[in-house]
């Protein structure tokens, strides 16, 4: 435990920048060079968790094993260096106070009058030290949200302040900020760096190491520059330049040495070489790919961030197929019966998205209606496979007002309902089947022949589910239940075995592939893609 290093990563100048990537290539270089890591988030905003924010506003919410709705950065921490994270690898402004008050509502703090400094800081160090002290990691990754300046981050940065007094040698900051280029003036500006850095320092942070995003090169002067300006020394200012893909960055870093820097300020050897594994065959196939394949997204969200997970999962299969992916949105309030063969037509692959409300589930079960008749290899993920149920039981069924008792609480044929446990709960925050489920795979099945295996564990996040009153009757007219739940039954995977590809799941499948693990199901998909995209 008293081993453990502390590592904070803050950021400057703008938001955006891509703390979440350095954060992920720091721990990657790291765990290559054998030590065994963790990367947490601290998000300065006041919500609880990320679980009731609009996608518009905060991208995809990401779920862990054990059930935490967390922040995105969390599935970059996870596709980079396959570690597990947990509720313990994400905080918030809202769940910081949230814990003083309720130990300061149950008497923990004998009466004392409760501020900022000490009480909130102190919980925020708990938190940064609890996973060090619980694992006995060799290296714990903090990554604070937002820019050094934001009012709402302050608390963190004190709490660093703090840390770095107390822990010594063991802490160190890392701070990532703009350098931009005026194209009027043709040159790279470092003032914004250096206002940055100062703003740090007067919080009582001196930065150990800078990297500095930038789309153009910055020569080694320029950097002797930043470090004389920010009292940093010159071999710990590197740059991050724009990459052709997020996985080349810890590459761009080892090259720059950050790793070693950081190892060397730890007072710890940094011999040898980083074992990379796969990474760079990843790499080789990504940039060797010329073959397109073509998928599809109907969703509600048009925002890159609303599916992060599912697109670097379909990024994942394809460049281990040797192909290059291209991916588009298909704005599913837009999709109508009139127009669906034109908004639909002409990909290899459709992935029917999730979501939550009524908002464009109409144009999913109407996308879900067209991929099946016309054998367009089709993936429903959550949401998107109750779609592909209820478009299932309306047109095949004949249940012409089938549908989820989430859309419409007067349906006769509720194919989708809510569990009798779950019926009288109104608190819209973590009320949901969260985390990770056993599944038991039925052999012969697609998805038995995609996994290898009968039985796997999978993450959800949904409240409504498959009515198993309807069961047997959408397997005797051909859809498969080809997954289920051993502890309650529930059905988590359903297939077309008449189609190519024609799969829906309960769970997300997205948030456990990552670079090295591509997840089965994404690989059997983009293989069948590929098979259509061939035979056109």
């Amino acid at each position: 435990m008293a081993d453990t290093k502390y590592i904070f990563v803050t950021g400057g100048v703008a938001s955006s920048l891509g703390k979440g990537i350095i954060s992920a290539s720091i721990g990657k270089l790291l765990q290559a060079r054998g030590y065994k890591i963790t990367i947490q988030k601290f998000d300065p905003y006041i919500n609880v968790d990320p679980g009731t924010l609009n996608p518009y506003e905060h991208g995809e919410c990401y779920v862990t094993t054990d059930g935490q709705e967390t922040d995105l950065d969390l599935g970059h921490y996870e596709r980079f260096t396959d570690i597990k994270t947990t509720r313990d690898n994400n905080y918030t402004t809202g769940q910081i106070y949230l814990s003083v008050i309720n130990k300061e509502r149950r008497g923990d703090f004998l009466g004392k009058t409760i501020q900022v400094v000490p009480h909130i800081t102190d919980e925020i160090k708990r938190s940064m030290l609890y996973l060090g002290r619980k694992n006995h990691y060799d290296f714990v990754i903090s990554e604070i949200g937002g820019t050094v300046g934001d009012i709402e981050g302050t608390p963190f940065l004190e709490a660093i302040r703090q840390l770095k007094w107390e822990l010594g040698r063991r802490a160190l900051c890392v701070h990532l900020t703009y350098v931009p280029y005026l194209a009027a003036a043709k040159e790279l500006k470092t003032k914004p760096t250096q206002h940055s850095v100062k703003e740090l320092q007067s919080l009582g942070i001196q930065p150990d190491i800078l990297v500095l995003r930038a789309e153009r090169d910055l020569s080694q002067a320029l950097r002797k520059k930043v470090a004389a300006f920010c009292n940093v020394e010159s071999d710990a200012v590197v740059q991050s330049l724009d990459q052709p893909t997020i996985y080349e960055v810890p590459v761009r870093m080892a090259e720059q040495g950050l790793d070693v820097t950081i190892l060397r300020k730890f007072g710890m050897p940094a011999d040898g070489e980083i074992e990379w594994g796969n990474w760079k065959r990843f790499l080789e196939l990504r940039h060797a790919a010329k073959e397109v394949v073509r998928i599809g997204l109907v969703g509600k969200y048009n925002l890159q961030d609303a599916y992060k997970s599912i697109r670097e999962s379909l990024s994942q299969a394809a460049t281990w197929q040797e192909k290059k992916l291209k991916v588009d949105f298909i704005n599913s309030e837009k999709i109508t019966q009139d127009n669906a063969a034109e908004m639909l037509k002409g990909w290899d692959g459709i992935v029917i998205c999730p979501g939550f409300g009524s908002r464009g589930i109409e144009g999913k079960i109407i996308a879900a209606q067209y991929c099946r008749e016309h054998d367009v290899p089709t993936f429903g993920i959550c949401l998107g496979m109750q779609m592909i149920v209820i478009e299932f039981a309306r047109n095949v069924l004949g249940y012409r007002d089938a549908n989820s008792a989430e859309m419409d609480t007067d349906t006769k044929h509720n194919v989708i309902d809510l569990m009798e446990e779950q019926k009288n709960i109104t608190n819209m925050g973590g009320t949901m089947r969260l985390g990770a489920y056993a599944c038991r795979l039925k052999k012969g099945t697609l998805a038995y022949k995609a996994y290898g295996k009968q039985n796997i564990e999978e993450r959800h996040r949904h409240r409504y589910e498959f009515n198993n009153a309807f069961k047997d009757e959408f397997e005797a007219h051909g859809l498969t239940c080809s997954g289920i739940n051993p502890d309650t039954n529930l059905v988590e995977i359903v297939e077309d075995p008449s189609k190519t590809w024609y799969v829906g799941t309960q769970f997300h499948p997205e948030y456990s592939s990552t670079v090295l693990h591509p997840h089965p199901l994404f690989m059997s998909f983009i293989k069948a893609a590929i098979h259509q995209s061939e035979n056109k």
